[in-house]
Order: C-alpha cells, then sequence, then structure tokens
C-alpha cells in the first residue's frame, strides 16, 4: 500500500524559531523545585544535540541574540545542582560552548554560545525530564556526485536493559526480538560494499530516545530504521506497519506511538490539540526530514515485508509522532515488524527463522529505496561486480 502525499499536509515555513513538542507550556512538577542535574550533547561539524537533564518538567522561556551570537533558555522555577559541570566545551563550526547558571534565585539559564547557526529546535521529553536543544549549521556534501562513496545506515533496535518493551503472553521482550532482527539486518546490508552500518546498540542496553537520533546525525546518515514489535489489547490484532513522522488524528496510531514513546495516549492526545492550537503541525518536519524520501523509504520496505511474509496483514504505511524520529535530518522510518501481543505471532517471532526473513525483507525494501533514488543510481555503479 502506497501512502498518498498529499495526505501528508501543506508544507509549512520554518526558520530559526522554537518548537515545544511535549508540552506548550512544561511546567514544573507539583509545586516544588526542579533541579537541573546535567548536561549532555552529541556534536558533528554541523550538528549538536544537547540535552539538559531535569528533576521534572519546566516552564521555560528562550531568546536569540547577537554581537555576541548565543541561545539562552530560562527555566522557571528551577536551580542547579552544586556538583555538576555547567561549563561543556564543544568547539565545532556551529557552537563554542554551553554553559549554566543561577540567573535568578528561581531561574536558570542555559547558554548556547554559537560560530554559525543555521536553524534550532528545542523540546521536552518526559520520564525522565529533560529539555532537548538541537542546533544546525549547513549541511555539508559527501563527495562530489562522481566520486564513490558508502550510503551511511543506522539500524536502531527499540528499547533494551531496564526497558523491556511490549512483552508477549508466553513472556518474549520486543527489546530481545528487535534486536536480533537488527544484528541479523546489519550482517545481511554489510555483505553489501556499497553500505556502511550502524547499529544504535549491539547488546541488551538502555539508550534514550533522543541518543538515537543525535547517533544518526552524528554518522551523517543516509537512512535511519527504527524497528519495533508492535501489541494492542486486542489479542487478535495482527499485521506489518510502517510509520513516518507527523501528527495524526488516527486513535490508533497515536495509541502505538504513545507505548513507544512511553507517555500515556491522554497526553498524546493533548499535545495534539496543544499544538493545533498555536498553529499547525510542526514546521521542522518538512526541513529536518527528507519527507518525500521518507515515503518512498516507508513504502519500499512495507511492501518488501509483505511480499515476503507470508499471510501477514498489511496495515500500510501511517504516520505519528514517535519522539525517536524528530529531529533526524536524513530519511527516516519506524517499523512494526509484527504484534507480539498476538499469540501466534508472538510465536513466529520467537522463531529465529522468522526473524531472518524480516531482517532479509528489511533489507530488501533498503535496496528497492536506493535502487529508486537517481543519485545512488549515478553512484553506486562502481560497486557492482
Amino acid at each position: 500500500m502506497f501512502l498518498n502525499l498529499a495526505l501528508l499536509g501543506k508544507k509549512v515555513a520554518f526558520f530559526g524559531i522554537i518548537i515545544l513538542l511535549i508540552t506548550f507550556p512544561c511546567f514544573s512538577d507539583a509545586y516544588g523545585t526542579v533541579e537541573l542535574k546535567g548536561i549532555r550533547y552529541w556534536s558533528s561539524s554541523e550538528y549538536t544535540r544537547v540535552v539538559v537533564d531535569l528533576t521534572g518538567t519546566v516552564e521555560y522561556s528562550q531568546n536569540h541574540l547577537i554581537n555576541p551570537d548565543r541561545l539562552y533558555f530560562d527555566l522557571k522555577n528551577t536551580t542547579i545542582k552544586k556538583e555538576i559541570l555547567t561549563t561543556l566545551p564543544v568547539g565545532n563550526d556551529i557552537l563554542e560552548t554551553v554553559r549554566a547558571g543561577q540567573f535568578t534565585h528561581d531561574t536558570v539559564r542555559v547558554v548556547l554560545d554559537l560560530k554559525h547557526l543555521l536553524h534550532f529546535n528545542a523540546f521536552i521529553l518526559e520520564d525522565p525530564a529533560r529539555l532537548v536543544i538541537d542546533v544546525y549549521g549547513k549541511k555539508k556534501s559527501k563527495a562530489p556526485e562522481d566520486i564513490s562513496i558508502k550510503k551511511v545506515i543506522v539500524i536502531d533496535p527499540g528499547h533494551g536493559g531496564h526497558d523491556p518493551g511490549a512483552v508477549g503472553l508466553n513472556g518474549l521482550y520486543e527489546k530481545d526480538v528487535v534486536l536480533d532482527i537488527s544484528l541479523k539486518l546489519r550482517d545481511i546490508l554489510s555483505k553489501d560494499t556499497a553500505y556502511e552500518v550502524f547499529l544504535t546498540r549491539q547488546t541488551d542496553v538502555y539508550i534514550p530516545l533522543e541518543e538515537r537520533t543525535a547517533i544518526a546525525n552524528k554518522k551523517n546518515a543516509d537512512l535511519f530504521v527504527s524497528i519495533h514489535a508492535n501489541a494492542s489489547p486486542q489479542r487478535n490484532a495482527r499485521g506489518i506497519e510502517t510509520y513516518l513522522l507527523n501528527w495524526t488524528d488516527n486513535e490508533e496510531a497515536n495509541r502505538v506511538a504513545a507505548r513507544e514513546n512511553k507517555i500515556s495516549l491522554k497526553k498524546m492526545q493533548e499535545m495534539k490539540k496543544q499544538i493545533d492550537e498555536i498553529g499547525g503541525i510542526l514546521g521542522d518536519l518538512e526541513r529536518q526530514v527528507k519527507r518525500d524520501e521518507s515515503v518512498n523509504l516507508a513504502n519500499q520496505i512495507q511492501k518488501s515485508m509483505v511480499e515476503t511474509l507470508d499471510h501477514r496483514e498489511d496495515l500500510g504505511v501511517k504516520w505519528a509522532m514517535f519522539f525517536v524520529l524528530f529531529g533526524a535530518r536524513m530519511p527516516s522510518v519506524l517499523v512494526e515488524v509484527s504484534f507480539i501481543s498476538n499469540p501466534e505471532e508472538e510465536k513466529l517471532l520467537s522463531n529465529e527463522s522468522y526473524r531472518l526473513q524480516i531482517a532479509h525483507a528489511i533489507s530488501d525494501g533498503i535496496n528497492g529505496y536506493f535502487k529508486s533514488t537517481p543519485a545512488f543510481q549515478r553512484v553506486a555503479g562502481s560497486y557492482k561486480k
């Protein structure tokens, strides 16, 4: 089933503004003071993701100043833990340093000292609470079109570590299933010398959602594919579906996204209502995600899986607000390979040969995507034997 591009909604112009993704506004927990407990970042020459770890969600304001060029975020009703590092040197082409200080007795100011900023986003994630700030510079071309280079693919096995994901009736963990599929997919794709393949995790460890996208951006990946197993309260629910990043009014798609995002469906619905009230869909979906390429990738993978896996119900290509896809600078999709909550499909997922079939199907979809991409057709000829 191929998704009509017109259904993805109108293009929204966006430049240099802040998107408050998770709550608008975001309030501090109850009546207590929130603590800033750490700052982390992932960086490349053209992209940096800064994460400000908090003990609760906060209300904040932001501004972009020049002379000197800097962004700042004032976190209300917040204090800084005394023992944390408050100045982090970054030193890439976009960002010089990140620093935090107690601006007033109940406001923490986080400052990003800039070099060359193209645009930026900020949003709040919950459970645990953190402010995520993405800053972008000009995306550099990897190489001239007549020079052969490898395509970089980042595969993301969902969940891991203390987060098992969905659990089947017979105790099968989503985190184990998708890791095995991802390892198999890596091995299959790596046989093609045109590809360089990375995993966001290779073992049973927990990787936060914001780090997974940051890994792909830092690798300057050409594709990002997040792999999951579906679940539903309806035990007879079954089938395969592939998701793109966007808002939707489809309650079932929002339910799936809420489960993967580890928030309630009610919260997802509130987020949609709040964004609608402040002016429609997220503008940076047009800029940060190569929309047409993502649609093509999703269709190729979905078609390949339905054709490869016998008697699998085709639930189609859909969209929903999966946090793991937000901020990706390359074509990106999330694949729900089967319903682990369905006893029959759980049994299939526990079978290594079925997981290998899934890996081959996703690989064939990725190959189909690149073969349909004119730039790849020009470059990849040198890899043919």
